[in-house]
């Protein structure tokens, strides 16, 4: 199959946490989660000619996490994070950094090209030269059966505009989202005060999308498809933090899907491996075998 390639696409930074810095960005805790999988994935961002971002291209080859991250003018990305008492992140994301600016190359092209799966979000269409970009590589992906485009919205400190998420909502297939979005955005689009599953069923429709993910953080996670629903309970866990989990859902979702199982197969795993990435701290915990196994 030429169609390879699975792509977390967006923000490659520092979260600047308590402790010390972590790598930090969706899209690399969506790509590495896939790789461990063992599907082909790759991430696609800019850094800084800096330290920084030397740091994060370092990093990413001791992960063996394979890139296509441009070294731009600008500065590596940083994220000031503070964890409430519950261990849940609030983020101060600083602007004009690198990953607002990831060039569109002909190598991109490329690998929209193979692509079979991509994750994009809209903090990395905060900036019009990164908008362009996720933009463009969505068009220059194949369209057709088994390829998706997987739009984790991830709303962030008024980061996004109600166009940018309208385009967005249109250029995808599955749509991830959690219960607070999914609030933000009915008041943004003016759905009436209807319960969380109606307003996933009018998302579902109104955009065509093959699935719809919504997670309520202990209140459990739903997948929606057309006529059908998947209801998952969210497993009781010792917390050492949420960084990361809900891209290590979207990842193990999709790499089950990718892989064949079915939606209720993938919803399981998706869930059993963000509860495993809360027991650990940052975004990057090594899988146990027992959880990699089950897509054989």
């Amino acid at each position: 199959m030429n169609n390879t390639f699975v792509v977390g696409m967006g923000e490659a930074l520092w979260d600047m946490l308590p402790e010390g810095k972590k790598i930090g960005g969706a899209p690399a805790n969506f790509a590495y989660h896939i790789s461990q999988f063992g599907l082909d994935s790759r991430v696609v961002s800019a850094v800084g000619d800096d330290e920084l971002g030397a740091e994060i291209m370092d990093n990413f080859r001791e992960k063996k996490l394979n890139c296509m991250i441009e070294t731009v003018p600008y500065p590596t990305g940083t994220v000031l994070v503070q964890l409430d008492r519950n261990g849940v992140p609030c983020y101060d994301i600083r602007e004009g950094v690198a990953w607002d600016n990831i060039p569109y190359t002909p190598a991109l092209e490329g690998l929209a090209r193979q692509t079979r799966a991509v994750c994009f979000g809209s903090l990395a269409q905060r900036s019009v030269v990164s908008r362009e970009t996720i933009n463009r590589f969505l068009d220059a992906m194949p369209d057709g059966e088994g390829q998706y485009k997987i739009f984790d919205i991830n709303l962030r400190q008024g980061f996004y505009t109600k166009e940018i998420l309208c385009n967005s909502m249109c250029k995808c297939n599955i749509l991830k989202i959690n219960d607070e979005e999914l609030v933000t955005i009915s008041r943004m689009f003016g759905y009436p005060g209807i319960d969380l599953q109606d307003k996933c069923w009018i998302l579902l429709a109104k955009y065509n999308l093959k699935m719809l993910i919504l997670t309520c953080g202990v209140n459990g996670s739903y997948v929606f498809t057309p006529g059908n629903v998947s209801f998952v309970e969210t497993p009781k866990v010792e917390v050492a933090d949420t960084v990361g989990a809900g891209d290590s859902f979207t990842a193990s979702f999709v790499s089950a899907i990718l892989k064949g199982k079915s939606v209720p197969e993938a919803h399981k795993l998706a869930v059993d491996v963000s509860g495993f990435v809360c027991t650990q701290n940052g975004a990057m915990p090594v899988l146990p075998d027992y959880l990699k196994e089950r897509l054989g």
